[in-house]
């Protein structure tokens, strides 16, 4: 599965639905062209994710509307997932951005990580305040809302696992 995104919310919301009636994991999603867009994985009191072909699309739980089949969105499935496949791509370029030699780091409680010390093919190492290293998978890093770098995993979470691989 691709990574999550809240997609295009903003654009979304462009898109009046009806209000929402009771929705259950399990149930598809039909758009506006009467064509099903996913299935419902999971539901919050805030969001639902949907998978949607190779996707899992997070989307505001408001945005769901109703009709005689069941839940829906004012969308199609292509639209939607051009919307995401933008929000991934936007998100890639701000990673790529972002994610450079120099450039601080927070873990994402958010507690000052260290600064980017080397990028060496999928590894990015990190120098730490108190001069040690750490390694972590590119694939951990993320721009945060606003536009900081961050390493998504909780100080405490990377504090037990280093304690843990020294043993």
């Amino acid at each position: 599965m691709k990574r999550f995104a809240l997609t295009a919310a903003a654009a979304l919301a462009a898109f009046t639905a009806t209000p929402a009636m009771a929705q259950a994991v399990g149930d598809t999603v039909m758009g506006n062209d009467d064509a099903a867009i996913g299935t419902i994985e999971m539901i919050d009191t805030n969001a639902v994710v949907l998978a949607v072909g190779e996707y899992q699309i997070a989307l505001p739980a408001n945005l769901l509307g109703t009709s005689d089949t069941g839940p829906t969105l004012n969308i199609t499935r292509a639209q939607l997932v051009q919307m995401h496949e933008a929000a991934l791509a936007e998100a890639e370029a701000a990673l790529e951005a972002a994610l450079v030699e120099g450039a601080a780091v927070v873990t994402a409680d958010p507690a000052p990580l260290g600064t980017v010390d080397s990028i060496t093919g999928e590894n990015v190492v990190i120098a730490r305040e108190d001069e040690s290293l750490v390694t972590l998978p590119r694939e951990m890093f993320a721009v945060d809302p606003n536009g900081a770098l961050m390493a998504r995993i909780m100080m405490a979470d990377l504090e037990a696992a280093l304690a843990a691989q020294a043993g």
